[in-house]
């Protein structure tokens, strides 16, 4: 029979190199208490990295870089834990993520219908925030994540540049989803929608 170490390892290392982790995930392999100390010899063997408490990761490398930060998505992802709980960054980070924005912000927030989380890893703070059914209708879908970003830049800063960003950015389907999705948006971020389908600017 395989040790309890040897069993969260494979399924550690069956998860990829960037994937971040919580003892709940390994609970079906044993007692809490096992697993937290199987975690722990694990960390101090190098082979995972804690980034926070309860919290770890399976680093990934780079040749020039060297341990690269975890990905905020897999942070999150792992901080929600349960399936079918859904998630949606939102703010400044939204922005980012559609070339909106060239800065990573500190503070990283993700909508959710689970439950509100926050934690700490390195200089970067990782909020869940629940929040209404409606704000999480187009969770999970590039129309989400356009509807957080206007949402975040404000009525008057979406300007054409923005516009043209979107259109450049965003292949037909996107854009046919927006159309479908423009139900979830607030009315002035509904006419920049139809705006970036349109090709107008």
């Amino acid at each position: 029979m395989q040790s309890i170490d040897s069993k969260v390892l494979s399924r550690i290392y069956g998860s990829g190199r960037g994937a971040v982790f919580t003892p709940g995930r390994f609970l079906d392999l044993g007692s809490r208490n096992a697993v937290d100390k199987v975690l722990s010899r694990l960390v101090q063997k190098g082979a995972i990295r804690r980034l926070a408490r309860g919290l770890y990761d399976y680093p990934e490398h780079h040749p020039i870089m060297g341990i690269l930060a975890p990905r905020p998505d897999a942070i999150a992802g792992a901080l929600a834990g349960k399936q079918g709980i859904r998630l949606q960054p939102s703010g400044a980070y939204a922005a980012n993520r559609l070339g909106l924005s060239t800065q990573v912000p500190a503070r990283i927030v993700y909508l959710t219908d689970g439950p509100s989380r926050t934690v700490r890893v390195g200089n970067q703070e990782i909020r869940l925030q629940r929040t209404t059914p409606r704000s999480m209708g187009p969770a999970g879908r590039t129309s989400g994540l356009v509807i957080q970003a206007l949402r975040h830049l404000g009525q008057k800063h979406v300007d054409d540049a923005v516009i043209q960003t979107l259109q450049h950015k965003l292949s037909d389907q996107d854009k046919k989803r927006l159309m479908k999705d423009i139900a979830y948006a607030p009315a002035w971020v509904g006419k920049h929608l139809r705006k970036i389908v349109r090709g107008e600017a």
